[in-house]
């Protein structure tokens, strides 16, 4: 399988990286994911026969913080090694900051694991959608 790597958003279909994210990570659209990739420090796009199979970013100042998100695989090109490609080069390009941070889909917590990340104590976070970030897994129930 040949693939093809590029970090530009130049040529970027939003539409199809819209219907990427649909099947595999969840409903984006087309002109929020334009405007968040536009705001990223790094972004990865990985085609197969022209069509993008695999994407992430990350939200990066240069110095401090590196935040990778939105790493999606296409279901078809999961369990290929692509995945942890496209986590390793994220976390290449963000070397030099003090701490590289993620959320990881509930369960997949292993896979980031292999890239020694850990699980934080003191992770916060506030959501537009409280309710579907609980159902989702996102949030954990704080004793009062």
């Amino acid at each position: 399988m040949t693939l093809e790597w590029t970090e530009s958003l130049d040529a970027i279909d939003w539409d199809e990286l819209s219907a990427l994210y649909k099947i595999a990570l969840g409903d984006k659209p087309a002109a929020e994911l334009a405007i968040v990739f536009a705001n990223s420090r790094y972004c990865c796009f990985v085609r197969a026969h022209g069509r993008i199979v695999g994407v992430g970013r990350a939200l990066a100042d240069g110095i401090d913080t590196s935040y990778l998100c939105d790493i999606a695989v296409l279901p078809q090109y999961q369990g290929t090694g692509l995945g942890k490609q496209i986590v390793a080069r994220l976390v290449a390009l963000s070397q030099g900051h003090k701490k590289i941070l993620l959320y990881a889909v509930p369960g997949k917590e292993p896979f980031y694991r292999r890239f020694g990340f850990r699980r934080m104590t003191t992770a916060m976070a506030l959501f537009d959608n409280e309710p579907l970030a609980r159902e989702r897994g996102y949030l954990a129930d704080e004793a009062s």
